[in-house]
C-alpha cells in the first residue's frame, strides 16, 4: 500500500509542476488534470485505509492487534 501511494503522489507532483509551467496544450493539460484527479483518489484512499487500520488498532481493547478490513471504495 505504501509502495503505491508513495509512486501515486510523487506521479501527482510530477503532473501538478508540468501544468504549472504550462508544459502542455490545453488537450493534453485537461488529460493530464483526468490523471491527476485519479491519482488524488487513490492517495486518498490509502490514507483513509490506513487511518482505518490505525483506528483498528487503537480500538481493540487496548491491545495492538491488526485486522484485515475491507475498503468500500474501489
Amino acid at each position: 500500500m505504501a509502495q503505491n501511494f508513495e509512486k501515486s503522489l510523487k506521479q501527482l507532483e510530477e503532473l501538478v509542476d508540468k501544468l504549472e509551467n504550462s508544459e502542455y496544450s490545453l488537450e493534453e493539460s485537461l488529460k493530464a488534470f483526468e490523471t491527476g484527479v485519479k491519482l488524488t483518489r487513490e492517495c486518498q484512499k490509502a490514507l483513509s485505509d490506513a487511518e482505518q487500520k490505525v483506528q483498528i488498532l487503537m480500538e481493540q481493547n487496548g491491545e495492538s492487534i491488526a485486522q484485515d478490513f475491507e475498503s468500500d471504495v474501489d
